[in-house]
Parts: C-alpha cells; sequence; structure tokens
C-alpha cells in the first residue's frame, strides 16, 4: 500500500490541513513503509514531519533509508533536533551517514560527541519522550498508546517542549488522563523541572540527584534546550573509575589498567611514562651540576634545594588542577587562555612574595646570613612565579597539540619547575657568592 500515489498525495495534503494527524499516520504505519513514504513526499513536508516525530520513530525511519534521502532531511532540519536524531542512530548508520554531512549540522554532532569527561552529557541518553507545548491532551494519549504498542516507549519521564526545543515542563500522567482532550499540554504539564546541565561534573550531578531521589533528570544546554536524559543507575555506574582514570594518567599509569590488568599491559602502559619520568630527573640532576662548584664551595645550598623543588611543585599543581578542570568543563573559551594565564602568574608571584619572606627569614635564622636569605627568598619568589606559568600553561599547550591534557601533565610540570627553580636559587647563589662565603 505505501507505494500507492493517491496515499502520498493524501498524506501531503493533509500535513498542510493538519500535521498532527499526517505524524500520527505515518508513526502508526510500519517502519519499512513509512520510510518509503517519506522518501516520496516533498521535501517541504518531509521536513515538516520529520520536526514532528519522536527522536527514536525519526531516527529508526533514517536507519532504512536511503543516504540521499537521509542526509537530505537531516540537513533541511533544525540542527538540534537534527543532532539528537543522529544521536538515535546505530554506530553503523552514522558511520554510513556522517562523512556526507557538513556545515552546522555536522559541527552540532561533534559538540554532542565531545562532552568533557566526567560530565553528565558523556553518560546521557537520548530516548526519551517529547511533546510540543501546543499538542492537545487527547492527540498525546492516542500517540502514547500508539506508541506503546509498537514497544517505544522509553522508560523515563515524558516533557513538553517548545518549537526550538526548549525544556517547559513534565508531564504526570495522572494528570494528562484527566486532562479535557483538547487542553493544550502547556496548561497540563508541570512547569519548573529540576534539569541537569549538560556539562555538570557527574559526582556533582549524583548528589543533587540523591537529595531529591529522583531516578532520571532530563539534561539541557546553556538555553536549557533539552538534549538528553540521565538514570541515576547509569550516572553512578563507573564514578569511582572516572575519578581513578585521571589520576592514574596524571602520574603516568593508564587510564585503563585495572588492580589485577595483566602484568605485560601494565608495563606496557608504564614503563614509557617511567622513561620520560627518569629523561626529565637527569634533565633537574644536570642543573644541579652545573653549579656543582657552588654547592661545593657553600654545602649548605643543597639543604634548601629539596624546599625550592617541593614548593615549587605544589604551585605549579595547584594552578595545574584549577586549569584542568576548567578545562573539562570547557570553562576556558580560546579568547580568554592569555588571560588565565596572566592570572595565574600573578598568584604565584603574590605567593611567592609570601613564601619568599617567610623562607628568607627561616635561612637567615638558620645560617646567621641575610644575604643567604635574600638569595633563597628571591629564588623562593621566582620559582613561584614559574610555577604558575608552568602550571597553567602546560595543560593548554598539551590540548592544542592533540594530547591528553591529563596525560602525564604533572611529570612535566615537575620537571620545568624543578629545572627553572635550581636554575633561578643557584644562579642567584653564584651571583651573590662573595656575599655567602
Amino acid at each position: 500500500m505505501s507505494d500507492d500515489p493517491q496515499i502520498i498525495k493524501f498524506l501531503e495534503r493533509l500535513v498542510e490541513q493538519d500535521i498532527g494527524k499526517a505524524v500520527k499516520i505515518l508513526e502508526d504505519t510500519n517502519k519499512a513503509d513509512a520510510a518509503f513514504i517519506l522518501g516520496k513526499m516533498s521535501s517541504r513536508n518531509a521536513i515538516q514531519i520529520m520536526t514532528r516525530l519522536q527522536t527514536s520513530f525519526a531516527s529508526a525511519l533514517l536507519e532504512i533509508s536511503e543516504v540521499e534521502t537521509a542526509v537530505a532531511v537531516l540537513t533541511a532540519l533544525p540542527p538540534n533536533k537534527a543532532a539528537s536524531v543522529v544521536m538515535h542512530l546505530s554506530s553503523v548508520a552514522r558511520d554510513r551517514l556522517l562523512p556526507s554531512i557538513s556545515g552546522k549540522l555536522a559541527d552540532r554532532i561533534r559538540e554532542l560527541y565531545t562532552y568533557p569527561e566526567g560530565s553528565v552529557g558523556r553518560y546521557m541518553s537520548t530516548d526519551y519522550l517529547t511533546f510540543l507545548k501546543h499538542e492537545e491532551a487527547g492527540d498525546v494519549i492516542e500517540k502514547i498508546r500508539s506508541l506503546a504498542s509498537h514497544k517505544t516507549i522509553p522508560s523515563s519521564y515524558t516533557y513538553v517542549v517548545d518549537d526550538d526545543g526548549i525544556l517547559l515542563g513534565v508531564l504526570n500522567m495522572r494528570d494528562l488522563m484527566l486532562a479535557e482532550s483538547d487542553s493544550p499540554l502547556s496548561a497540563v504539564m508541570i512547569p519548573k523541572v529540576f534539569t541537569l546541565h549538560c556539562f555538570l561534573d557527574r559526582s556533582d550531578a549524583a548528589r543533587e540527584m540523591a537529595k531529591r531521589k529522583y531516578f532520571a533528570a532530563p539534561i539541557v544546554d546553556s538555553e536549557d534546550r533539552l538534549l538528553g536524559v540521565i538514570k541515576a543507575e547509569n550516572m553512578l555506574t563507573g564514578l569511582r573509575e572516572d575519578v581513578t582514570s585521571d589520576l592514574q594518567k596524571m602520574v603516568g599509569a593508564g587510564g585503563d589498567e585495572r588492580t589485577f590488568s595483566p602484568l605485560t599491559f601494565a608495563l606496557k602502559k608504564r614503563l614509557v611514562w617511567l622513561h620520560v619520568n627518569l629523561a626529565t630527573a637527569f634533565m633537574a640532576a644536570a642543573v644541579v651540576a652545573v653549579f656543582e662548584d657552588i654547592i661545593a664551595k657553600i654545602t649548605v645550598l643543597a639543604v634548601f634545594l629539596p624546599v625550592i623543588a617541593g614548593q615549587g611543585g605544589n604551585a605549579g599543581a595547584q594552578s595545574l588542577a584549577v586549569v584542568m578542570r576548567g578545562l573539562v568543563m570547557r570553562e576556558i573559551p580560546p579568547k580568554r587562555v592569555k588571560e588565565l594565564i596572566w592570572k595565574e602568574t600573578r598568584l604565584g608571584a603574590i605567593n611567592g612574595v609570601v613564601i619568599g619572606i617567610v623562607t628568607a627569614a627561616i635561612a637567615w635564622w638558620w645560617n646567621g646570613n641575610a644575604w643567604f636569605g635574600l638569595v633563597i627568598g628571591v629564588g623562593m619568589i621566582l620559582n613561584l612565579i614559574i610555577a604558575g606559568l608552568a602550571g597553567s600553561s602546560i595543560p593548554i599547550l598539551m590540548k592544542k597539540m592533540g594530547i591528553d591534557p591529563a596525560q602525564s601533565s604533572s611529570i612535566i610540570l615537575t620537571t620545568v619547575t624543578d629545572v627553572m627553580g635550581f636554575m633561578a636559587f643557584l644562579g642567584l647563589a653564584v651571583i651573590f657568592q662573595d656575599y655567602l662565603i
């Protein structure tokens, strides 16, 4: 029946007169026939119907449509609707369609694929049920029954959105069943819906949901556009793994290594970075070797080398942690990178002055030489300035180079702070050696 031109003409006219009925007829049709009809309809009417179809049903139609038809429909849809449909497709269908998609839609899909590690956007499901605010209660009830007969009802709440996909409310099934059949959903829905931002850290989201005892929550972007839903059980699964993965990567162990991973697997993940760490340690040792003569003359300098290294490493790690979080949560737009690095460098300078004064006083008391206190105090200031600069710039540079910023950034940071800190401290000792002996 689907290849009958009369049926297609009838639906074409119905779209102009009552698009809601046209959508219902298509959703009641088996998927193969519905996909065929969609491909034979005019582009304008096909787009109107696809915009109103449930996302899961729309993606099911594109799964079995010709590539040209599917791409034409997707590129004509609003980018957010099209991206949502694409995210419902199987990986095979996505691989088949994505190479033919470009422009804003491609950018939007890429954005959905690149939610920060640990954010709820990475774990949300796009299998949810939505209706437009102006749809009538009676029509929605019929549509839900139809979807239930096809066993395509997702196990989540049902949401109400506007034409742009902005989340407006959630439907209570009891209120829906008791409403007048011609009541618009805007009069039936429950407004002020609890939502989670797509970039919110999963641990924070878990706490928010636990307080409210919700089994699922809608995920929205900065404009309150509905992107997906997340269930509490899915969010909590693997939460510990996310935290430990980043910790492992920052010290050079593979993020996917587990407690009882095979010995060869663990060696493969760790040995490379142990060699990197060894090379960087020799770099720091080489700096100390350059100043061997001054250390031999003033042996107390060796006592303060661990102080310089420890403070520089800790200060740099503070900056590193703040910037890493900013990168993960996408809080650092490209145009503010220089501002961030400058802020962390200034903070390092202020911390350096305070810590430098305290260190200078202790060194003066320890050695009885005010010049020695001055040398280590100024050396500490320079060291913490370098730490702030390195801690803020290293993860940004690694990301720009296409390297995971979490991958052994602390090893690189420690090398920079040790090498530059030793050079500043021991270099000043050489300059003022006549006053130190």
